[in-house]
């Protein structure tokens, strides 16, 4: 997978579907490819931590809007990423593999719980993410007008915001209940 495609996918994607983000929190080891990325964007804060519990518990309440995660979430970083969203706030955390259901289901079980919408889309390859969002649909409140904005882009734009999240009909199946669009 291309660097800049993965950068592209994981912050593009929520930025232009909520209606205003501010606040962007990355959590990640190397957030500096999301920096960049972000930084395409006008009048938007970044906030970066380290994947821990200590450091999401340092974050105040109802504080960000877009949450960027490249790590898998456990029940305790999930809640705690509940508290620090915003009522309209999104996470976008990276998707270990669509090919196990059994194994994700606990995850999106826990994301239901907090979430109205939760769907995965395609980051590159065979990688995915999994977008769960409180308020925005990420393909019927697309922000057309921002991404169309956006410069520098090497692969991300209007075609591929929609298609990241079209899956087979093995995924559907498979995943039935589990997914909310």
């Amino acid at each position: 997978m291309k660097p800049f495609i993965y950068s592209e996918m994981m912050t593009h994607v929520p930025l232009c579907t909520h209606k205003d983000p501010k606040e962007i929190l990355l959590i990640s080891s190397d957030p500096s490819a999301f920096v960049s990325e972000v930084q395409k964007h006008q009048e938007m804060h970044t906030h970066t931590i380290a994947p821990t519990l200590e450091a999401l518990r340092g974050c105040a309440d109802a504080s960000i809007d877009v949450i960027i995660c490249e790590f898998s979430c456990d029940a305790a970083m999930l809640a705690h990423i509940n508290r620090i969203l915003k009522e309209d706030g999104l996470l976008v955390t990276k998707h270990p593999s669509l090919e196990d259901s059994e194994a994700n289901k606990n995850l999106l079980q826990i994301l239901g719980n907090y979430f109205k919408i939760i769907m995965p889309y395609h980051i590159s390859g065979d990688a995915t993410a999994l977008l769960a969002s409180k308020s925005y649909h990420p393909t019927a409140d697309v922000i057309l007008h921002r991404l169309d904005m956006l410069d520098d882009l090497k692969h991300y734009n209007c075609d591929i915001h929609p298609a990241a999240f079209a899956m087979g009909n093995s995924i559907r199946k498979q995943y039935l209940g589990l997914f909310k669009n």
